[in-house]
């Protein structure tokens, strides 16, 4: 089991790279009133992970520097 204080610690690098996340994940948002099928969340999921990698990575080497 995770560290409670690890555990919000990682929770908190998740949510201060979310907004670099979304921008470069560039997906637009769903129109009023329509949703998203279940194959454009995979899909959208997928893309969400791989910008989250990068966002996480940028991060990291911008404090090493």
């Amino acid at each position: 089991m995770t560290d409670p204080s690890e555990q919000q610690r990682r929770y908190r690098e998740f949510l201060d790279l979310m907004p670099l996340t979304l921008a470069l994940a560039g997906l637009p948002p769903s129109e009023p009133g329509k949703y998203f099928t279940e194959e454009q969340v995979e899909s959208r999921l997928f893309t969400m992970r791989y910008a989250w990698r990068h966002a996480r990575q940028l991060a990291r080497e911008c404090i090493q520097k």
